[in-house]
Order: structure tokens, then sequence, then C-alpha cells
């Protein structure tokens, strides 16, 4: 679902920089104002889950490949604010070290995964959960339909922005800029995969931690209105699985093939490539060559650790857990900078 740079048209992607700006402006105010009660550990964990959990990719119809994205259990836990923080830190970090979304797109990837998602993630949650216990059923069941609700309203946002492409930036010839499938292909095309399988799986994931949490964690549930202290060492046990998971992340190159919409330059010349573009495109056919936009936006950034693979590495799946590694030290590092140019010396570990 990270939209590359060249499939959105440089306007498009300023617009969503300038719609995104408030939410963030608003978040890292929530974020100032809870640090006395220690939530910096908090956002760094969701953050880093956010960005591990992407990096296990899924089937989806068509050929093509999706994954959860984390975005609505961080906003059920930290609240729709800190959430989309959290989720934006990890699409910023892989944008800028890995290459995984563009960096103009960024913007429009924070808008639909971590703002939309955690706003609709929150909503749906609160509704369906109620005033119910926070060991309820009821809410897992909540969790895990405000996963899938909140996945699946991300990707139609993305699936809107794609479509909207050719209609508005096209060359003299008619042929599409950026991203080359209008509205009738781009949404059918990206929601199927996220309606069966990826939104599921933002569910499923959703609904297991928050169930993990009723049982081992309580005290971090809740947080958002009772505000207790979730330092380093109280969120300890959760990292001790985040750890586990960030060893399984070579798990997430079983699955061949590419997102939807994030084919490169290369793609587009490949006859074999082209035949797979199609295929999971409802069979329309692509422009003949490369769009310009993509050729031209598509080299504007170079991240250091391509697609998760550090140049020194032999071995692909060590790369991988190497990345993942780097990445969730970066996060940490982020959130504490942020945490300084918010304004405190407080001190964040127990």
């Amino acid at each position: 679902m990270h939209i590359p740079d060249g499939y959105l048209s440089p306007s498009t992607c300023a617009a969503l920089y300038a719609a995104s700006a408030p939410f963030w402006a608003v978040a890292v105010r929530k974020m100032r104002s809870v640090l006395s009660t220690r939530f910096v550990p908090m956002v760094s964990l969701f953050a880093a889950f956010s960005f591990v959990i992407m990096m296990f990719n899924v089937p989806l119809p068509g050929g093509t490949t999706g994954h959860a994205a984390g975005v609505a259990i961080a906003a059920i836990v930290l609240g729709p604010w800190l959430g989309m923080l959290a989720v934006s830190i990890a699409l910023a970090i892989q944008a800028l070290f890995f290459g995984d979304g563009g960096i103009l797109a960024l913007g429009a990837n924070s808008f639909n995964i971590a703002i939309a998602g955690s706003l609709v993630a929150s909503g749906v949650y609160r509704a369906i959960a109620g005033a119910s216990a926070i060991s309820s059923r009821r809410r897992v069941v909540a969790a895990g339909i405000a996963g899938y609700v909140a996945m699946n309203v991300a990707a139609f946002l993305t699936a809107v922005q794609f479509g909207i492409q050719p209609a508005l930036f096209q060359d003299a010839l008619g042929t599409p800029l950026y991203a080359p499938y209008p509205l009738a292909i781009a949404v059918p095309a990206m929601m199927i995969g996220h309606l069966t399988i990826a939104g599921l799986a933002e569910g499923l994931v959703t609904a297991a931690i928050l169930a993990w949490l009723q049982k081992s964690e309580p005290s971090l549930l809740g947080m958002e209105t009772s505000g207790p202290a979730a330092g380093w060492q109280v969120t300890r046990r959760a990292w001790g699985w985040m750890a586990i998971l960030l060893l399984i992340t070579p798990l997430g190159l079983l699955t061949a093939g590419s997102a939807w919409g994030s084919w490169s330059p290369d793609d587009f010349r490949d006859p074999a490539a082209r035949q797979e573009i199609e295929k999971g495109s409802l069979g329309a056919d692509l422009p003949a060559g490369v769009p310009a936009g993509i050729e031209r936006l598509s080299t504007l950034w170079t991240a250091p650790v391509s697609d998760y693979a550090p140049g020194f590495m032999r071995s692909q799946a060590f790369g991988y857990i190497l990345s993942a590694m780097f990445g969730i030290g970066l996060i940490i590092a982020s959130t504490m900078l942020l945490r300084r140019l918010a304004g405190t010396a407080e001190p964040v570990a127990d």
C-alpha cells in the first residue's frame, strides 16, 4: 500500500502533505502534553511494531502482495493522535532509509495509513467496545473489526489517489503521466486484495494483540484516558515479543511479487512483468512505455538500504533481520529526538 514516488503528481503530493500537517501538529502537541506519564516508550514500541509488521508480505489475489500495518492496535492503545504519530514515524523511516514508499509521497502514505487509519480504527473500536470492561471479549471483537475497517479505508484512499491521476495529468497525446490506471481499474484492483486478505490480516493481528494485552499487560490498556506510567521497564515484555518478531521477519520474503501500484520503471519495460501488472489490474492494458512522471521521479531519492537489502550482506534473510534491527533503532532514536524537540528534559526510563 506504500505509494512510491512518481505515481502521484507533485501537486497531489503537496496537497496531501498540507492535509497531513495539521494532524501531525496536533499529535506532537498531544505527545508533549502526556510526556509526564511516560508515553514515549509506548510510541517507540508501536512505531517499531508497525515498521516490522509491514515487512511481512502476504499474497493477494491477482499475484500482488500486501501486509498488515499495525495502525489499529497503535490507535486503540495510544489513542488516535499518538497512534498516528507512531505509524507516521515508521513510514518516514521506511521511506528515508529503505525506499519503501516515496519521499514526495510520504504525506500521502501518512495520510492514508497513519492518519485516516488511526482515526477510523479508534472510532470503530470505541463505537463497538462502548463501556465494556477492559477484559471484555467484546473489546477483542471490536479491535478486530476496527483493524479490518481501518486497513480498507486506507486502501480505498490510496486507490482513489491512484485513480484520479490519469484524468488529471496527461501528456499531449493523452498518455497518463503518473499512475496509469483510472478509478474504474484502480479501486477494484486495490480493494479486492484488501477486502479479502490484507484487511483480515490487520484485523486478526489487532485482535490477537489486544487479547494478549488483556491477559498479560492490562495496565497498558486504557492509557489514553487514565495515563499510567509506561516506561521502558513496564513495556519490557512487549519488547521481548518484538525481538522474536524481528527474528522471524525473513518469513516476509517467502511471498513473491510486488504490491499493486509499486512497480518500478523496469517493470514497465519487462514483457513478463507487464503481463503480471495487467493480470493484477483486471486485464487492463498498460501504456506502451513508462509513464513520464514515474520515469522522472522514481529516482528522486536513493535509499541507503534499498528494499531492506544491505549491499554488503550475502544472505538475504540475515540482511532482512539486520534491516529490521536498524529500523527499530532509528525509530527509538527518532522518538527520543521528537521528545526533546517537544520541549522537555524529563526522563522517560523507569
